[in-house]
């Protein structure tokens, strides 16, 4: 049924598609990710991305988002593609997708505090970070949904 809803053949969407490198499977770019104010996220499948097959050994799941905005820079451009592991907790300073109010995504460095709180962080000095106290995260909610792992940018 998804790969219907999404208009392609379930070969596809299990990366089992021709042009497939071995050893690889492929990935849906599943769409932008802010890099500055949070706007809505966007599920549409923009784009495919190979990723080595050994990465999803024990159910690990990966999809990659397409960075917009500047307050990743000079770490992520507008444009670049990045590719997270799909998860809901990260470490300390892990660059991460996070929903906010349970449909606006941005791309932030995740800074866990002691008081179980967290703070959005970007790298760019022209935007401030953001912090939320448990009770924010637990009532907006706020959402790790993915952790980058890799990071690709084309040149043309």
């Amino acid at each position: 049924m998804l790969a219907d809803y999404l208009g392609v053949n379930t070969s596809e969407l299990l990366g089992e598609a021709s042009g497939t490198s071995p050893g690889a499977v492929r990935i849906s770019v599943l769409g932008t990710i802010p890099a500055g104010i949070p706007i809505d996220a966007v599920e549409d499948v923009l784009d495919w991305e190979e990723i080595p097959a050994s990465w999803t050994t024990g159910d690990r799941e990966y999809f990659g988002l397409r960075v917009k905005g500047d307050s990743m820079y000079p770490r992520y451009l507008e444009g670049d593609t990045v590719i997270l592991r799909k998860q809901d907790t990260c470490d300390s300073g892990d660059d991460c997708a996070v929903l906010v109010n349970g449909n606006d995504a941005t791309l932030k460095q995740v800074i866990l505090r002691g008081d179980r709180g967290l703070e959005l962080r970007p790298v760019n000095t022209a935007y401030p970070p953001k912090s939320y106290s448990p009770a924010e995260i637990e009532s907006l909610p706020v959402q790790i949904i993915g952790v980058v792992v890799e990071l690709r940018r084309k040149i043309k």
